[in-house]
């Protein structure tokens, strides 16, 4: 009995501790940014390379990266890539422990989006 209620309750903590989501770059649409914030977490050099229009350049390389979080609701869906989605992962699970609501990880980074473009 003991070890059921232990698997039980350990099953419950498991499940109900939020981790971020993740979808390809390439399923994104328009209507799903609408009233959601888009981060960019690439270098300033490759955001102006080309970016997702309206998104964020938050380089996850820079020192003062949560610090720039501060102005980004909570309770506002976040999206995030960079360029190949190594660095958006990380980003997304930060973001998720930070208490954001809602967070998706654009799986594949911009170099996805942009052969799907082609």
């Amino acid at each position: 009995m003991k070890r059921f209620l232990l698997v039980f309750i350990s099953a419950g903590f498991l499940f109900s501790c939020k981790q971020a989501r993740e979808m390809p770059i390439t399923e994104l649409s328009s209507d799903e940014l609408e009233n959601a914030v888009v981060i960019d977490v690439r270098t300033p050099e490759e955001y102006e390379e080309g970016h997702l229009e309206g998104a964020l350049n938050l380089n996850w390389y820079d020192a003062s990266f949560v610090q720039q979080l501060e102005g980004i609701d909570k309770d506002q869906k976040v999206y995030v890539y960079c360029k190949v989605g190594g660095r958006s992962a990380s980003a997304a699970k930060l973001l998720d422990s930070l208490g954001y609501k809602e967070v998706v990880d654009l799986t594949g980074g911009y170099d996805a989006w942009l052969k799907a473009r082609d």
